[in-house]
């Protein structure tokens, strides 16, 4: 009991010690908030700044990120140098970046990764940003496609758009 109360005291003194320091812990409430305050450690850009757009299309779709601000040109630079790098690692199989972010289980995800042979991923940069197309002709991997976008819609939150 003795060692029990000990160790309570400790964890008070520690807390205590935190919020004196100033230290906060911020408590996402929601996966948007989450994605938006942990995405520096995916992305190089400032989410604050840029917008993800996800097009879906009959045979994959297309996910850009623009800056808000065409004279973000610093933004943009770090936009096309991400991007340029996802579509490598896509093409390979590896979603390591965003599964780091949204979860290894997000939806179409785990397909992608096991079908990357059967898509065709090319990036394109934008004036604004930066582009990856993917198109496949296979029905279940294009169902992957639509719903790793979706996913990717709704836990961006306010930083991303459908088109």
């Amino acid at each position: 009991m003795a060692k029990h109360s000990r160790h309570l005291q400790h964890l008070r003194l520690s807390l205590a010690f935190f919020l004196a320091m100033g230290c906060s812990v911020v408590l996402a409430q929601t996966k948007q908030e989450i994605v938006h305050h942990m995405g520096h450690m995916v992305m190089p850009f400032d989410l604050s700044k840029t917008t993800h757009i996800f097009r879906m299309t009959e045979s994959g779709g297309v996910q850009q990120v623009i800056v808000k601000d065409a004279t973000e040109k610093d933004q943009v630079a770090l936009i096309q140098r991400h991007l340029q790098r996802e579509a490598k690692a896509f093409q390979r199989g590896d979603y390591s970046d965003p599964a780091s972010l949204h979860g290894a289980t997000m939806p179409g995800l785990k397909d992608l990764e096991a079908g990357a042979a059967q898509i065709k991923i090319s990036y394109s940069a934008l004036p604004t940003g930066a582009e990856i197309t993917f198109k496949t002709t296979d029905l279940h991997l294009l169902t992957a496609i639509h719903r790793w976008f979706g996913a990717q819609l709704s836990e961006h939150g306010a930083d991303a758009m459908a088109k």
